[in-house]
């Protein structure tokens, strides 16, 4: 494995990783053809949780059991060294592989959706109207148990090659993060409902 020492099997730290993202991509094989889709999801204990529509070819594909890999990426940084080649991102990623269980008590579901919402912004669970019995029968929830699971971390500075040090050419990180703009009013939004205070003060 190329760049071993970047690998990452602490649980918290892998836990932190997924909390922090927000979306996987899920990546699986059906029908000849490969697939890798984006998603929303949510980690409640030692599972990752998605969900969508009852029609998804996704999630029917992958509650028959097909096998699945689940990646999280978060970006840090932008690393410039003083040659093309030794150019590179500082980040965090987390590979998650398994087959994913199909989630049918409600109670879970209704979890699991919840999850979803409050990863977004907490506090909007109780804000927003919650779902209603039609709109979970017509969703699927689907959970991959954490069991095969490993971060790669890349953090620190530049690393050139000894010769490289010399050259006349800027070098260093440009820091990545995400931040959230003004919120924006929906145009049929009561103008005299104030904007929610996990809106105004987004922080990642």
């Amino acid at each position: 494995m190329r760049e071993p020492q970047r690998a990452v099997y602490d649980r918290v730290e892998i836990y932190k990783i997924l909390d922090e993202g927000f979306v996987c991509h899920v990546g699986f094989a059906a029908d000849s053809q490969t697939y890798v889709i984006p998603t929303m999801f949510a980690r409640i204990g030692d599972a990752i949780y998605f969900h969508g529509s009852a029609a998804s070819r996704m999630l029917r594909n992958l509650s028959a059991g097909l096998s699945v890999c689940i990646t999280v990426t978060l970006a840090d940084g932008l690393v410039l060294a003083r040659s093309v080649f030794n150019h590179s991102m500082n980040y965090r990623s987390v590979v998650a592989l398994g087959t994913a269980q199909l989630v049918d008590a409600p109670a879970e579901i209704l979890e699991a959706v919840r999850a979803s919402t409050e990863k977004i912004l907490p506090g909007r669970w109780n804000d927003a109207r919650q779902p209603n019995e039609k709109e979970l029968k017509a969703t699927t929830v689907l959970k991959l148990p954490l069991t095969e699971v490993s971060a790669k971390v890349r953090i620190g500075p530049v690393e050139d090659d000894a010769d490289d040090y010399a050259l006349p050419v800027w070098a260093g990180i440009v820091p990545l993060r995400l931040v959230a703009d003004t919120p924006i009013r929906d145009d049929r939004c009561d103008a005299s409902l104030p904007v929610p205070g996990y809106a105004t003060n987004f922080r990642r």
